[in-house]
């Protein structure tokens, strides 16, 4: 004991005897020791990271069932059934994130004790990492980016936002406030200021007055969700996770760019994280690299195809999967959002009751389902490659039917990312400044993104005639807007 009380750690706060007790029992803990209290942090050995620490605030919100949930929701969802090794959940990754936030906020605390960065803010900004994807439901981003816009159209949903509602029924279910009281944490402040860390902050919004935190405390926002310039800890996470399991190499160096970050006031008046200016090259890096591993894995065309089958087959089950929430009440599939003790229970799982079902009810769903696992899917028919001013009402009529709009940029749609950051000097690390496009290379894109539009064939014995139909379409159309471009089936 006296060789723990001489490793101290300025990370570390405090607990009581009992849970060091406790904690001597079982070999997934580390003890870190200030004067006769502890702090037990949690050790998770991690493919990507290694062996990390996490605070045992952290440890008992992944140790309930709202958080469990995530094991059973695949980090990229579909592109298990085109990439073998993608079978990672969100679950870790939510560790990952927790594990970086963790890591950036303590970088710039121990760089720039200046800045007052507290304990508190440290935490906050942890369980927003680890919180972040609470709200993710069945097949993760196709839940609510195709499935949910579909089924319920009249509504606009992210799930950012039950992510935060999650949050909310995790710790009133778990009865965690006491805990989150006792390990520094004043509620109901701190609870607010993790909830807006998790939604993110536009910047517009930056300029607001928000509880808990003065405005030049306002970069904490830019660790977990930052939507200043896109380059936050999440990022990092999925970079190095979903290429590592997919086999694609991950260029980016995040621990390079922590070394580098400094919070400087800059000349929009307000205080964000910058980085040396020698980074621009590497930043522009990761988010080509970010747009190439959406090309690759993201929006590949056999994935995209079996997203499409997957949503189609949860519309048709849509009524007909139930799932029993608060009050006894029981709600279906797209509902589910709507009553968190139901979201709790939805999950990748959905995907095999279908496919396992009896009911003539979910016959047409649980058939989609199994054309995908038997390698039946639906035929690519054609590409169009458009420019950005194509009129979108133009395939309004069929859209919906056997097309899809696939978007591709660097991160903040049309704008170059890079100009949305702020750098510092070598001689001056307390001036911030933007880097003009002409200054850093000849050789940077004109365009930050590209929309193009893929056609499907949903039966095979239509396939043909459906090729037919498309060059029709294409023929009475403008080439100066359209230039075609056909595929060749593969099965």
């Amino acid at each position: 004991q006296l060789q723990l009380m001489e490793e101290k750690d300025s990370r570390v706060g405090t607990c009581n005897l009992k849970e060091f007790n406790q904690a001597q029992k079982s070999s997934i803990y580390a003890v870190n020791i200030v004067g006769f209290f502890t702090v037990l942090f949690g050790v998770f050995n991690d493919p990507i990271h290694g062996h990390v620490e996490l605070h045992p605030l952290l440890v008992k919100m992944i140790n309930t069932p709202q958080f469990n949930r995530l094991r059973y929701i695949k980090q990229m969802a579909e592109a298990y059934f085109v990439f073998p090794g993608a079978c990672h959940n969100r679950f870790e990754h939510s560790i990952g994130v927790a594990h970086l936030a963790g890591e950036l906020i303590h970088t710039l605390q121990q760089n720039q004790p200046e800045l007052g960065i507290t304990e508190r803010d440290k935490l906050c900004v942890q369980i927003a990492g680890l919180c972040h994807d609470l709200g993710h439901g069945p097949f993760s981003h196709l839940f609510d980016q195709m499935f949910i816009s579909k089924a319920r159209p009249d509504i606009k949903w992210e799930h950012e936002e039950n992510s935060v509602k999650m949050l909310d029924y995790m710790v009133r279910q778990n009865q965690l406030e006491p805990v989150m009281e006792e390990y520094g944490l004043k509620l109901p402040e701190d609870m607010e200021v993790i909830k807006e860390m998790i939604r993110g902050k536009k910047p517009e919004d930056r300029g607001e007055v928000h509880v808990g935190r003065p405005q030049e405390r306002l970069f904490l926002y830019e660790i977990v969700a930052n939507k200043t310039n896109g380059i936050d800890v999440d990022k990092f996470d999925y970079f190095a996770r979903d290429c590592h399991h997919l086999g694609i190499q991950n260029h980016f160096d995040h621990l390079r760019f922590f070394r580098s970050a400094r919070v400087i006031k800059c000349p929009d008046g307000l205080m964000h994280i910058c980085s040396r200016d020698k980074e621009v090259h590497n930043l522009y890096a990761m988010f080509y690299a970010r747009c190439s591993f959406h090309r690759k894995a993201c929006q590949h065309k056999t994935n995209r195809l079996i997203e499409t089958m997957i949503t189609d087959a949860f519309l048709k089950a849509d009524e007909h999967i139930m799932t029993k929430g608060s009050g006894g009440r029981s709600y279906c599939l797209s509902k589910a959002i709507d009553d968190m003790q139901a979201y709790t229970k939805l999950t990748d799982r959905v995907f095999e009751d279908i496919l396992s079902s009896s009911s003539e009810q979910l016959r047409d769903a649980k058939n989609i389902l199994h054309r995908i696992i038997t390698r039946d899917l639906y035929k690519c028919v054609g590409k169009l490659e458009t420019g950005t001013d194509f009129p979108q009402e133009r395939i309004s009529g069929w859209k919906e039917e056997v097309s899809e709009v696939v978007k591709l940029d660097y991160g903040m749609k049309d704008k170059d990312p890079i100009g949305e950051v702020f750098f510092y000097s070598k001689s001056d690390n307390k001036t911030a400044f933007n880097i003009p496009r002409d200054q850093v290379s000849k050789l940077l894109p004109e365009r930050f993104s590209e929309t193009f539009i893929r056609i499907y064939c949903k039966k095979n014995e239509h396939l043909a005639v459906a090729k037919q139909h498309f060059l029709e379409w294409c023929q009475k159309n403008s080439y100066a807007i359209l230039k075609v471009i056909y595929l060749e089936q593969v099965k």
